[in-house]
């Protein structure tokens, strides 16, 4: 292993735990706060996931359930409008096509990592043309990083392109 990369992992892996309860710990919080703006969320943590009783029972309780959740927006062009203002506008995170880093990335699958699927496949995969798979970065206060999310929302809902629930 090059010298430099077996330092960084030395510096990096003590406080490892904190990081990922962390990541997870805003997971759930955020997925809560979304399906209470009543936006459409997956996350196994929601009690209506429909394996969240099997997941519970196989869990870590310190770390819940993980750190990505799911958005769906209904269509491509909500969820990369919704992407657009969370990086560009807010700097709630960034798009990307991978989802491991100490900040939010998000990306829209079915037109990036599933996009060799065709549309029955993504179907049956339960991936929408909107669904927006979001890992949950640890940078800034949670808080903050909330702000920043409502205020994207906020200007979907004042462009037209979210109802209002």
């Amino acid at each position: 292993m090059n010298a430099k990369v077996a330092f960084d992992l030395a510096e990096r892996i003590p406080h490892l735990g904190l990081r990922m309860k962390e990541h997870c710990n805003r997971a759930m919080v955020y997925a809560t706060r979304m399906k209470k703006m009543g936006l459409k969320v997956i996350y196994p943590g929601l009690e209506d996931h429909p394996q969240h009783e099997l997941l519970k029972s196989m869990a870590n309780k310190d770390y819940g359930f993980g750190g990505l959740l799911c958005l769906d927006m209904g269509t491509e062009e909500k969820a990369n409008r919704l992407m657009n203002l969370l990086q560009y506008c807010t700097q709630f995170g960034f798009m990307a096509v991978s989802l491991g880093y100490y900040e939010t990335l998000m990306s829209c699958s079915g037109s990036s990592t599933s996009s060799e699927m065709n549309a029955e496949e993504k179907s049956l995969a339960g991936i929408s043309p909107g669904l927006v798979r979001m890992s949950i970065g640890y940078i800034g206060t949670l808080e903050q990083r909330w702000s920043q999310f409502e205020k994207a929302i906020s200007r979907m809902q004042d462009s037209g392109l979210l109802n209002k629930k």
